[in-house]
């Protein structure tokens, strides 16, 4: 079963967090934050797969969807749950006034790459591009 997390579903989203992360999270800030989407693949207890990222609004007025992470445990790869949390995801963007998504995933992710062009995806067509990350401090 695909769930939307909101705020009130900390305890899941949580679970979540330590079954993909294999730590505490800071479940109930990232719920409560400003655009935050999340959806969690789930049966009884057992976790299985996750998806989460926000809902963008830019200045010129548009609003688009940033998919942060989607992952499903190896155990229930290849059943159609990295799709449902990913339409999941898209559709929520979508009513909530998104008009694009922007993902990365790694160019060796052939499973990630495949899923993601097979949904209608596309390259982006501004060439080789480079990823920065920076630490900040108070």
């Amino acid at each position: 079963m695909i769930d939307r997390v909101l705020a009130e579903d900390v305890e899941l989203f949580e679970r979540a967090v330590r079954t993909f992360r294999g730590t505490r999270g800071a479940g109930q800030p990232y719920l409560e934050s400003p655009g935050a989407l999340a959806f969690v693949a789930s049966r009884g207890h057992e976790i299985f797969g996750w998806c989460w990222g926000y809902q963008l609004i830019r200045p010129d007025g548009f609003s688009m969807l940033y998919l942060h992470q989607l992952e499903v445990v190896e155990s229930h790869r290849r059943q159609g749950i990295g799709r449902a949390l990913l339409g999941a995801f898209m559709r929520a963007g979508a009513q909530a006034g998104a008009t694009r998504m922007f993902l990365t995933t790694g160019e060796t992710n052939a499973p990630a790459r495949a899923l993601y062009a097979s949904t209608g995806g596309g390259l982006a067509a501004q060439g080789p591009t480079v990823n920065y990350w920076f630490r900040l401090s108070p």
